[in-house]
């Protein structure tokens, strides 16, 4: 058993040496612009403050560069105000379908937008957003992520949700060719209270962690009707292509510490300091989730968390040159790991095996 024991930590370690640097993950910002006109939620994008607000990036494949670039583009605005927090997205697409009309389907079973929220960035009690084009939604919390066990509540309901499909061309009608469709959705900072304690609305100057996703499914026409792709081995549903704003690195939206920076903006040219301080301790909330990831690796594979630094991570230093500065403690119960903020001595983020991450003054 021993024996055993040793060269599953020795397998361990050999994966461990690849976290570096060149593993951290970009994560894309958006300047979410405050409104002061009425927001008409109708599936357009016709106001003025819609039409000043700049669009995000194109969409890439959640994979990042690892696979192709989409072969449909997708982008999206982001406003605010006192009231809600408002979403714009434009899905380019030939042939518009959808099937499903009851309210918390799973709703990627057809082609879809979704919207990741996490408003105070500790990975836990997030809310999870989907639509199709017939204006079908699901809204759940999840608890933590599934890595973490945690669990989906598809009971909630985000009370108060505006949301309007707009079809520029023609839904469930395979003769034509359509040219997109359009979602607008408006979620009310009330609902965010029940589930974080960071201002909501936000101040200005505030971050939160935002990811969106699109599912999108091979089809054929079959008649009248659009039928998802067969593999010709197994006669199962070819996977759906999944294309995101901030790239996950893996097949995997539920890691929400590589979701997005939006900041909220009351003035364009207002400085936004804290948000900077926020944004440059990226490569610490990486690192930290790095830590946590093989430290669930070691515990299904020995049943104890480590207790030795260098089982975790092999850097020295952050890939901007200052000191990575640490600490661990561990047993089979758990752990805890505390990381300085290389930018703030006042500040600490700590990690442990529940998979949330805390930001504390010393």
């Amino acid at each position: 058993m021993k024996r055993l024991s040793s060269i599953l930590i020795t397998l361990l370690l050999s994966t461990t040496i690849g976290f570096s640097q060149k593993d951290i993950i970009e994560v894309r910002s958006y300047k979410a612009m405050k409104t002061s006109e009425p927001i008409l939620v109708d599936g357009m994008d016709n106001e003025n403050s819609w039409s000043n607000a700049k669009w995000s990036q194109d969409f890439i494949d959640i994979e990042g560069d690892k696979k192709p670039k989409p072969y449909r583009n997708t982008r999206v605005k982001m406003l605010w105000d006192e009231s809600y927090f408002y979403f714009f997205a434009l899905l380019e697409e030939p042939h518009i379908w959808a099937k499903l009309t009851e309210r918390d389907a799973v709703i990627f079973y057809d082609n879809d937008f979704e919207i990741f929220i996490d408003p105070d960035g500790d990975t836990h009690n997030y809310t999870e957003f989907e639509i199709n084009a017939l204006n079908t939604v699901w809204d759940l919390l999840l608890t933590k992520p599934y890595r973490d066990q945690g669990h989906a509540i598809n009971a909630y309901d985000i009370n108060g949700l505006k949301s309007a499909v707009k079809i520029n061309g023609t839904l469930n009608d395979p003769s034509d060719i359509d040219q997109s469709w359009s979602v607008e959705i408006a979620i009310p900072w009330k609902v965010f209270k029940q589930t974080t304690n960071v201002k909501s609305p936000p101040f200005s100057g505030d971050s939160w962690r935002v990811n969106f996703s699109r599912v999108q499914w091979e089809t054929n026409i079959e008649g009248n009707d659009y039928v998802k792709k067969k593999d010709a081995k197994t006669g199962k549903n070819l996977p759906e292509n999944n294309w995101v704003w901030s790239q996950q690195r893996a097949i995997a939206m539920h890691e929400p510490e590589f979701w997005g920076n939006v900041v909220f903006l009351d003035q364009p040219e207002e400085a936004i300091l804290q948000n900077t301080l926020d944004l440059r301790a990226e490569e610490v909330r990486q690192l930290l989730y790095q830590i946590h990831r093989k430290q669930k690796s070691f515990v299904r594979a020995t049943k104890t968390f480590t207790s030795q630094k260098s089982h975790l991570l092999a850097e020295k230093e952050f890939s901007f040159g200052l000191p990575i500065v640490w600490n661990l403690e561990a047993d089979k119960h758990g752990y805890q790991a505390i990381m300085n903020d290389p930018f703030d001595a006042t500040i600490l983020w700590l990690i442990d095996q529940t998979g949330r991450l805390l930001k504390k003054k010393k």
